[in-house]
Parts: C-alpha cells; sequence; structure tokens
C-alpha cells in the first residue's frame, strides 16, 4: 500500500531544467565565467555550490564563490522563471487525483525555499504539500539521502508505504540510498543516466495510475 509520495520539483512536477541552464550561463558569463566546457546535464539536480571546482578550475582562488552564489539569488529573483507556462500538463490533474485517493503529497527539492513556494505559488499548489523541504536546510544535497530521510520522518510512514519520483541521477541516488522506491520522469533532453531508478515512466499519470493500481491490488 502506497501512503505516500515524495515528488522532487525541477524536471518533475516543471520542465524547467533547460531555463535554468540558460538563466545560470547569463548570470556567470555577466561575471566573466564561461560554463562552455560543461553540459546541461552537469547541473540537473544539483546546486551550484556542487560544481565550482569543475565550472572554474585553476580559477577557483579568484572568486568568492559564497558572494556569487548571494548574487545569484538576487539575480533569480529579477529574472523568475515563467512556471506557469512550465509545469508539465499532467501535473495539476494528478496532484488532484493522488489528494482525492487520501495519498499524502511531499516535496523535496535542491531548490532553496524562495524559488520553491514562488513556484507552486504561481500555478496554484502552494498549500498541496505537506511536508516542504530545502536542500538549502542540509549540509549536504542530493546524492545525500538526508532530504528525503527527513521528509519520511515528518510523513510517519514506514518506508515500504512512500515512493520518490525523481528525474536526475543524483536525485535518483538520494531516493534509493534513503531505502525507497523511485519512479524516474523518462529524460529526453540531457541523456541522464536514470539506471538507477525502479520505475522509468513517461509522466508523472503513469505514476499515478500505477499508485492506483497496486493500491486496488491490496
Amino acid at each position: 500500500m502506497i501512503r505516500a509520495v515524495i515528488f522532487d520539483m525541477d524536471g518533475v512536477l516543471f520542465d524547467t531544467e533547460s531555463f535554468y541552464f540558460k538563466r545560470r550561463k547569463k548570470f556567470l558569463s555577466e561575471k566573466g565565467i564561461s560554463i562552455d566546457h560543461l553540459e546541461a546535464r552537469d547541473f540537473v539536480g544539483g546546486r551550484l555550490d556542487q560544481i565550482w571546482g569543475r565550472i572554474l578550475g585553476d580559477l577557483s582562488s579568484d572568486y568568492d564563490t559564497k558572494d556569487l552564489e548571494r548574487q545569484y539569488i538576487l539575480y533569480k529573483e529579477e529574472h523568475r522563471a515563467p512556471y506557469e507556462q512550465l509545469i508539465f500538463p499532467d501535473t495539476k490533474q494528478v496532484i488532484e487525483k493522488l489528494k482525492q485517493s487520501g495519498i499524502r503529497l511531499a516535496l523535496a527539492s535542491n531548490s532553496e525555499y524562495g524559488d520553491i513556494f514562488f513556484a507552486l505559488d504561481s500555478v496554484g499548489l502552494k498549500n498541496s504539500f505537506d511536508p516542504v523541504l530545502s536542500g538549502s536546510d542540509f549540509t549536504e544535497s542530493k546524492p545525500n539521502p538526508a532530504i528525503y530521510n527527513k521528509a519520511c520522518d515528518l510523513l510517519g510512514f514506514d518506508k515500504k508505504e512512500i515512493v520518490v519520483v525523481e528525474d536526475s541521477l543524483k536525485g535518483i541516488a538520494a531516493g534509493k540510498a534513503a531505502g525507497l522506491r523511485v519512479f524516474a520522469i523518462r529524460d529526453h533532453l540531457f541523456d541522464l543516466d536514470q539506471s538507477q531508478a525502479d520505475f522509468l515512466v513517461d509522466g508523472l499519470s503513469q505514476v499515478q495510475k500505477h499508485i492506483a493500481e497496486e493500491n486496488e491490488g491490496g
């Protein structure tokens, strides 16, 4: 019996990864930093602080990365993602169906709380998830399982009764390391390694269908 679902946000509820990459690239370019040696998939599912070494290379000592991160938070506030345009077509319908069937919904994203709540509020989903957790609360981000372990503690169910919906290698690894079953939304853009996932699906509707069938089967 599945009693709860923990969702990642970007690449799961919203098709945001391409927008994020372009925004990040523009910000860094304005600071004189090139990421032409990296690919978009290098950033998927992670936080900026996880990849500074690869971004800056031998120039790492020339930059205050903590200051750059603070500047980027402000930059994001001035260049918000159009979440209402980037939400996947079936997101709202699936969320509503799961809620109606009594499934608890949680959110565990590496994004900052400001981005999470702005995104959810933009599409009328602000009150759909409890708990809502941000990677900013944790010393180590995904693939560390801490965020998923905390979500499970707050949900209060056995881990056998909780599933995760992810897309990135880091996120899938975090869910598996937490001892959870993981659905991965099939990637068609970044050639992501999703091989660790228990289930590979084309969208959230397939996740909802699987949960309904499993629960009906007892």
